[in-house]
């Protein structure tokens, strides 16, 4: 069997973006995203914004989430951005499920995902993140590679946003074709993570544009938040095969495409097909 993992519509490359602590400057950074078309997971800590604008506040204020963040995810961050490693399993219980609580009063609907404040943790956090129903966790690991996660509560990323060679990372997804690499079985993912308010000068902000230019408007690209690709990529891994793999189930509520014997196929949800 040489099947490979294709995106939604038989797309080889998803990107993601991942940003923390809502500050005000995320405003400005989801215009952005909404411009050229892209998608991005924001990690609040609901304990610390304002509940309403307040011009002292750095922060986005907990009644604009829907407006600011729509079209995109809201996703934990721990309620006031400790250090989660240092705190006994029951503190971390509360930073995260009151975070959680209050952001999705907010959004209204489900929060599954989370990032690490100061990207830090041991194995009761994880195990904590577990019990809660935290999907996955982002940590701020960056390996300048387009592959898929290896545990999805210790997410690295390709690269931070101020890494130098964000818009040469940038380039080369856009012109690789990911099946050419010997071995590859799942379609590139790109994921860029940072803090909206380390773009601090309309400098920084003209070269983030810059990179949101060579990422957008690509048919060959899924632009999905980190849900979104949690979700796909679990629903891909969960096919069942005959033992000959000459059919596949789905047993997910999605349809999966993928390449199996050199044609794109779609697997539909809740079906059984030949390959």
């Amino acid at each position: 069997m040489n099947n490979k993992m294709l995106y939604p519509q038989g797309k080889p490359k998803a990107l993601t973006f991942s940003y923390d602590d809502g500050e005000k400057k995320d405003i400005r950074l989801c215009e952005l995203f909404n411009k050229y078309g892209l998608k991005g997971t924001f990690n609040l800590n609901s304990g610390l914004m304002p509940l309403e604008p307040d011009e002292n506040s750095k922060k986005v204020a907990l009644s604009q989430i829907p407006a600011v963040y729509e079209g995109h995810e809201v996703a934990v961050h721990s309620l006031t951005h400790p250090f989660l490693e240092r705190m006994s399993p029951s503190l971390v219980a509360r930073e995260i499920i009151e975070d959680k609580k209050l952001l999705e009063e907010y959004t209204g609907y489900i929060v599954r995902g989370m990032a690490y404040p100061f990207g830090t943790y041991n194995e009761d956090v994880i195990r904590v993140c577990k019990d809660l129903g935290i999907k996955y966790s982002r940590n701020v690991g960056a390996h300048h590679k387009f592959t898929l996660p290896k545990k999805w509560l210790e997410w690295d990323s390709t690269c931070h946003q101020n890494d130098p060679e964000t818009l040469n990372l940038a380039k080369k997804f856009v012109e690789g074709k990911p099946f050419d690499d010997w071995g590859c079985i799942e379609g590139w993912l790109c994921y860029i993570w940072g803090h909206s308010f380390e773009y601090r000068t309309e400098e920084d902000w003209t070269r983030f544009e810059e990179i949101c230019q060579v990422l957008s408007g690509r048919d060959d690209i899924w632009y999905a938040t980190n849900i979104e690709l949690y979700n796909y990529i679990e629903a891909y891994r969960s096919l069942e095969y005959s033992v000959d793999c000459t059919r596949v189930y789905n047993p997910s509520a999605q349809d999966i495409w993928m390449i199996a014997n050199g044609n794109t196929v779609i697997v539909p949800a809740g079906k059984e097909i030949s390959l």
